[in-house]
């Protein structure tokens, strides 16, 4: 192998992992994957066929085949697995439920090395913390740690945050922010499976593993909300509950969230998100400016309302 070849591992197994790691491949021609590791033998194996589909290449679908190099001694399973991909490689792709999140991302950085980890990087405040104090170890390792936040890289976001940064229409002194949508898959429960294997299977209606859809899903928009102020709220008020997801097979979670932000300059930033079938679907964020602003006054100080794409 050369010197200056990139050797990825990837923890987490799913369709984001598996995503995560073809994204990867298709950065640079001297990025290999070596390695793959997952809680469950049949995610790993479901993956790492995908992977290795000159269909889900894309464009550079020969060139990524040729860089995946996972023999079966590089392929690990269980809640340990994490352990023996990290020290064969050189970049950590973590992709688990995000409650895991806080360990793995501590131990890639302990032994030196670069991260890209997805959304949500914990799912309750002591992740959070241990997330945050792992992140300074990054730094004075000079580590490169990357979260899957992906509107930081989208051009059009940048352009028009860019604008109202510069002040192109004042001072922000309202944001709404939406994803409400029909919600999201659930897995039956198979006669084999334990109830551990069962609530993993279904990681995403469980708040020890998810944090719920406000944490998952919505902190996109909430991120982006925050991007426009620089800043982070300060108080927060709000409620949930549950009216749709009242069986067994939808865990823990709420079906519905509303938080009322506030920033130190007083601003509020109004979130709402939710999931039930046959309602009002939005993904998407819309401001109001104060009147020190450069349009017009016959304009609408109602900038704009972007629509998300998925």
């Amino acid at each position: 192998m050369d010197d200056d070849t990139i050797r990825v591992g990837l923890v987490g197994c799913g369709g984001r992992g598996t995503g995560a790691a073809l994204q990867a491949l298709a950065a640079h021609p001297k990025v290999k994957l070596v390695a793959m590791a997952d809680a469950f033998r049949s995610r790993l194996d479901e993956s790492y066929s995908n992977i290795t589909n000159p269909e889900n290449a894309g464009e550079e679908g020969p060139s990524v085949i040729d860089r995946i190099d996972v023999p079966e001694e590089h392929k690990f399973v269980g809640f340990e697995a994490y352990q023996q991909v990290i020290p064969l490689v050189d970049v950590v792709l973590l992709a688990t439920p995000p409650a895991f999140r806080p360990i793995h991302f501590e131990a890639a950085i302990e032994a030196g090395k670069h991260v890209f980890m997805e959304k949500p990087v914990a799912t309750d405040a002591p992740g959070v913390r241990q997330v945050l104090a792992t992140a300074e170890k990054a730094k004075q390792k000079q580590l490169n740690v990357v979260v899957g936040l992906q509107r930081h890289y989208q051009l059009i976001y940048k352009e028009w945050i860019d604008r109202i940064h510069d002040g192109a229409i004042g001072d922000i002194v309202l944001g709404r922010v939406y994803w409400n949508s029909e919600g999201v898959w659930v897995r039956a429960r198979q006669p084999q499976w334990n109830e551990m294997e069962y609530q993993m299977h279904n990681w995403y209606y469980f708040n020890w593993l998810c944090g719920d859809h406000i944490v998952e899903q919505h902190i996109h928009n909430i991120d982006v909300g925050n991007w426009v102020k620089q800043s982070h709220p300060v108080r927060a008020q709000g409620q949930g509950g549950r009216l749709v997801r009242t069986g067994p097979d939808t865990g823990q979670i709420f079906d519905h969230h509303f938080v009322e932000f506030e920033y130190a300059d007083g601003s509020r930033m109004l979130s709402q998100c939710r999931h039930m079938p046959g309602c009002m679907s939005a993904r998407s964020l819309m401001y109001r400016s104060s009147p020190r602003w450069r349009g017009s006054a016959s304009e609408p100080r109602l900038l704009f309302k972007v629509a998300l794409a998925r």
